[in-house]
């Protein structure tokens, strides 16, 4: 018969028989033998860490074990301790070997029934003292001795709720510690605690006052970097002191542009616009002959200085072979611009334009010559310009023209005129790097012509060139063209020995090409002018002078 294991803690109804072998309390007897009346006695739970206690079967001569006779149930102890008298204590390695066993035999040896004995279990039951085990020698697998008057089936009960409480505690915080995700702590007696709720309370309260504190340090903060919403923005006064390098584009624009006007034609054609500069402190202005063409007859020509006063102008005279033209205000406090001298320019000097392109007054902008001497033709078939140009990548634009070009030192070297468009269109695209201006000398020549007389001449050489001609230089026509001969009869040409059919090769040393080249070098000569023109006859060359002629300019 075997005893309760280890594995039995807290799970038995106390008093009750069940179907198992034997209890605590009850041995083996003999058929004849009477069952002496006691009361059933639970099984005593062991403690934790000790193996079951086992006793030996009551047969005839056997002796109970000394280091288990103290586990033995009530009415058993006395034997036991008699038994332990007259049997020699185990060795202690073979009570380690019996303290493992899981299973423990638990009958009581004969003659330990009676009235005695059983009077013996419920007093120890009832808590009267009984008699004492003998004390055990010392080792560390024998389960702890109790106190005098102190019962092991008492004693044990509470051990086991203990044990039970302690038992529950632990699986309970095992469960929660796997809900929650932390691990389930070793600590044998103690549960981890959750925040109560005064202290979530002071959680909130506390979260909330950091970010009431935050949230104002963070304003206070902000203020002192971006400044309150109404501080104006900074502002810097213009500091009168502060004067440009002489001769910075800055200084000539300041310096030029008081003296450069915009002009608003009128006429029976519509309206146009463009620019003019003052060549004369008694109101007299230069400009092109195309920007006023619109008014002549009984259109108006009006003119806005720089200070935004306007006065109307009078036409005083005007070239197409040059496209110039000069007009006259009544003002008498103007302030001129110099002209320069054009041939003296070079190519890559710097260059400034000024004027009003598409009605935007005291415009500026800046470039270099990019070319001398181009022949440039302008207007239309009855109305055609040849001009001698200077190229410019300074940005023109349509109402710059009549404006001044200027170089470094603020002198006039040139007229803007002319833009180049690509071929095909028929109206400008705008500025596109390459612009022309009517040198400054031409223009002093013919405007100073245009003020003493009305009108303005120009050179020739009294011959008619061929347009089709495709071969070296320009050709004299072979045959009269409308009435008109070759050769001018008692013109220049003619008294050079000049004949139809020659061929001319260059101008003073200059090469020409085409006709327009031929017109644009005669003409930036002046009526008198001698030029030395290199001719060929046939087969044979020669270098012929030429005393230029004057023709006058139609006056509109």
């Amino acid at each position: 018969m075997t005893g309760p294991s280890t594995d039995d803690h807290g799970s038995h109804d106390h008093g009750a028989d069940d179907d198992r072998a034997g209890g605590h309390g009850a041995g083996t007897r003999s058929a004849d033998e009477e069952a002496a009346p006691t009361r059933a006695v639970p099984p005593v739970p062991l403690p934790p860490a000790h193996a079951a206690p086992s006793y030996t079967p009551g047969q005839e001569g056997a002796q109970a074990r000394v280091d288990h006779s103290r586990y033995a149930p009530p009415g058993t102890a006395s034997t036991a301790a008699a038994g332990a008298a007259q049997q020699p204590q185990a060795p202690a390695d073979d009570r380690a070997r019996e303290a493992d066993r899981a299973a423990v035999a638990t009958e009581v040896p004969a003659g330990t029934e009676g009235p005695g004995s059983s009077s013996a279990s419920e007093a120890v039951l009832e808590g009267q003292p009984s008699v004492p085990a003998p004390a055990p020698v010392a080792d560390p697998l024998s389960p702890p001795s109790y106190a005098p008057g102190a019962t092991p089936s008492a004693h044990w009960f509470d051990q086991a709720r203990a044990d039970q409480a302690d038992q529950a505690g632990r699986e309970k915080s095992a469960e929660a510690s796997t809900l929650s995700g932390w691990p389930a702590t070793d600590e044998p007696h103690g549960r981890r605690r959750g925040l109560g709720a005064a202290a979530v309370t002071g959680l909130l309260v506390g979260a909330l006052l950091l970010g009431a504190v935050g949230g104002i340090v963070g304003e206070r903060v902000w203020d002192s970097v971006s400044g309150p919403s109404s501080q104006p923005l900074p502002t810097v006064s213009a500091d009168p002191s502060i004067t440009r390098p002489d001769g910075s584009i800055a200084d000539i624009a300041a310096t030029v542009a008081p003296s450069v006007v915009s002009l608003y034609v009128s006429g029976p054609d519509g309206q146009s616009t463009g620019s003019g500069f003052v060549i004369r402190e008694d109101g007299y202005i230069l400009t092109n002959n195309h920007v006023i063409a619109g008014a002549v007859g009984n259109g108006e020509i009006r003119v806005t200085f720089v200070d935004g006063s306007e006065s109307t102008a009078t036409l005083i005279g005007r070239t197409a072979d040059y496209d110039l033209a000069v007009v006259r205000v009544d003002r008498e406090d103007l302030v001129p611009l110099v002209l320069g001298d054009s041939e003296a320019v070079a190519v890559g000097d710097p260059v400034i334009a000024i004027g009003a392109p598409l009605g935007l007054d005291g415009t500026v902008t800046t470039g270099i010559i990019s070319a001398l001497n181009r022949p440039v033709s302008a207007g239309d078939v009855t109305d055609q310009a040849f001009i001698n140009a200077l190229q410019t990548d300074a940005a023109i634009n349509p109402g710059n023209s009549g404006g001044p070009l200027v170089d470094a030192s603020g002198q006039v070297i040139g007229i803007n005129s002319a833009i180049a468009q690509p071929p095909g269109t028929l109206t400008s695209a705008g500025n596109i790097g390459l612009g022309f201006a009517i040198g400054s000398n031409q223009a002093r020549r013919t405007a100073q012509e245009i003020i003493d007389t009305g009108s303005a001449s120009y050179p020739i050489i009294g011959v008619l060139l061929d347009s089709s001609y495709d071969g070296e230089g320009v050709q004299v026509v072979q045959d009269a063209q409308g009435g008109q001969e070759p050769v001018t009869p008692g013109g220049p040409a003619e008294a050079a020995g000049l004949a139809p059919g020659d061929v001319i090769l260059s101008v003073d040393g200059r090469p020409v090409t085409q006709s327009d080249e031929l017109i644009v070098a005669i003409r930036a000569k002046a009526p008198g002018d001698t030029v030395v023109l290199k001719v060929r006859s046939g087969d044979d060359e020669r270098d012929v002078s030429i005393v230029l002629d004057k023709a006058t300019s139609g006056e509109g």
